[in-house]
Formats: structure tokens, sequence, C-alpha cells
């Protein structure tokens, strides 16, 4: 049985989760219909963080990504943001942490060599002690590769990735690509929300049911058996 104050944790976290399933759909970052992967599945249902891309959109995502850091009690020292699609969300979300009574310093890299003045491929803060990675979603895992080779570089600590949405859903294998994150790093995957958030969602309204029934069958085809 757990107490009042465990339950209203639980609630408050639900909560924001849910809050941003809603939030995804207003800003029409999240869509259903049918939309083919680029592993080729068809898929009832579609992320895009790119489209975040107005500054009253980029704010509540950045407070999103916030409250998913807080909740989870992490240890970080710094953050990292991946280019390109970590660059604004680094950025953003530091200025939100600020704002909360957190500074921490950030740094995002470069994708290019740089041929003249300061040279490397890390702009802003020097990589140093625990290193939190923001990004938007964990599709193949290369943009997480690149970070924790470079902050390992840099004789710092990846300490953890904070992603925007899992979609819970298997790669070439039998885990997802969040899971092969956490296995091959020994570092914890922080999403601001899941499949299993999603499904909440659509639980909860009765006219999803057909939609809920669409997420279900693709869940059951190509969904992780574990949170492993």
């Amino acid at each position: 049985m757990e107490d009042d104050a465990t339950h209203e944790h639980h609630c408050m976290t639900s909560d924001f989760r849910q809050d941003f399933i809603r939030f995804t759909i207003r800003q029409n970052v999240l869509r259903f219909g049918e939309f083919r992967t680029k592993a080729g599945r068809l898929s009832p249902y579609f992320f895009d963080a790119g489209l975040f891309y107005d500054g009253a959109a980029l704010k509540e995502l950045a407070q999103f990504y916030a409250k998913a850091i807080l909740a989870a009690g992490i240890r970080f020292d710094m953050l990292f943001g991946p280019a390109y699609k970590g660059i604004p969300l680094v950025a953003a979300v530091a200025m939100t942490l600020a704002d909360a009574g957190r500074n921490v310093r950030y740094s995002f890299n470069r994708k290019e060599a740089k041929d003249h003045g300061e040279g490397g491929a890390v702009i802003g803060a020097p990589l140093a002690g625990s290193v939190l990675i923001v990004d938007d979603v964990i599709s193949a895992g290369t943009s997480v590769r690149e970070s924790v080779n470079l902050i390992r570089a840099s004789n710092a600590v990846p300490c953890g990735v904070v992603i925007a949405l899992d979609r819970m859903e298997r790669g070439g294998g039998a885990l997802s690509a969040v899971q092969e994150v956490r296995a091959s790093y020994n570092i914890p995957v922080i999403s601001i929300a899941t499949l299993d958030d999603l499904v909440q969602y659509l639980k909860a309204e009765p006219r999803h049911a057909l939609l809920l029934a669409a997420v279900g069958r693709y869940r059951e085809q190509y969904g992780v058996t574990t949170h492993a």
C-alpha cells in the first residue's frame, strides 16, 4: 500500500505525461492515420518533434523536459545537446531549469570540422563531470553514440539521455532503440512520455476506440515485450 506522498507523486508524474500527450496533439506534432516509418512499418501514429518550431511551443516543450528531468531525480552537472535538433532543445531546457532554481552549464556539438578560429567540435561549456544528453527521440541511436563518445573523449561521464517520446518499439532485434542505448552504455533513458502514456490517453476517450485498437495491433506486432 503506497503512502499519500508516494500516491501524490505518482499522480503528479502521470499528469504531466498526459498533459504532454495532449500538448503534442494540439501542436500537430503527434498525428494519427497511416504513416510509413523508416523501417517500412505502417504505423497508426507519427511523432515529429521538428514541428515544435515557434517560441511558445519550444518554451512549453522545455518545461515538459524540465519536469521529466526533475521527476527522474537524476544527478547531473551539465547538459549536452547533439547537433542539430538537440541544440535549441538543450538551450531551452537549460533556461527552464534555471527558472526552476537549477542553473547548470550546457554545450552542444558542431557536425562540421572547423578550419579557423577556435578548434574543437564542442561549443559552450567544456564537457566535465556528469553530462545529461538532451535529444528529441532515439531512433537508430546514432546521435547518442556520437554524444557518448564525445563526452568520454573529454574525460566526462555520460549519465543519461532525456527524450520527448519513447515509442517502445523493437528495432532489428528484440530490443527497442531506447533499450539498446540502456544496455550498450549502462545509462538511463528518461522520456517525457512513452507509448504506455499514449495508450492511457486513448483509453480515457471513448471516441478514440478505433485508434486505440489500431495502436494495440501495431504494438502487438512491433512493441517490445519487456521494459528492460
